[in-house]
């Protein structure tokens, strides 16, 4: 799916806001339908890849619920948000970018140019990233 149809898709669902597309891009990844290339993976979250990176280092970390944005993430139990974040630590480390810094960044609904309708953390660095918006 490339941005324009991700833009288009969750401009499909702003009737149904807190609908979760099970077609979406990431739900396939989680039931195996499509590849990614996984960094790491724990009971509650995947880390992969994205196929479009933004910087030398670019990994995208989704939970494996099905939850369309942050608020609600936000819903789901305490075991679960550990899992995530726990992942999130994990690639920092796992991609070494403590030493030298990185960029976690989410991205919701329409005008924060989601373009998957499942949510997720961007994790960037490997090189100085510049300002956050121009």
């Amino acid at each position: 799916m490339n941005k324009e149809e991700g833009r288009e898709k969750m401009s499909e669902n702003e009737d149904t806001e807190d609908a979760y597309d099970v077609e979406n891009v990431f739900a396939k990844i989680l039931r195996g339908e499509l590849r990614c290339d996984k960094v790491c993976e724990n009971e509650g979250a995947l880390a992969f890849r994205d196929v479009s990176p933004r910087a030398p280092v670019h990994v995208l970390v989704i939970p494996k619920a099905s939850v369309k944005t942050w608020d609600a993430w936000l819903e789901l139990g305490l075991e679960e948000r550990e899992y995530f974040l726990t992942l999130v630590r994990e690639v920092i480390e796992v991609e070494g970018l403590k030493k030298g810094g990185y960029r976690v960044v989410m991205n919701a609904g329409r005008d924060g140019c989601q373009e998957v309708p499942h949510f997720h953390m961007h994790i960037l660095g490997g090189r100085v990233l510049g300002k956050i918006l121009p």
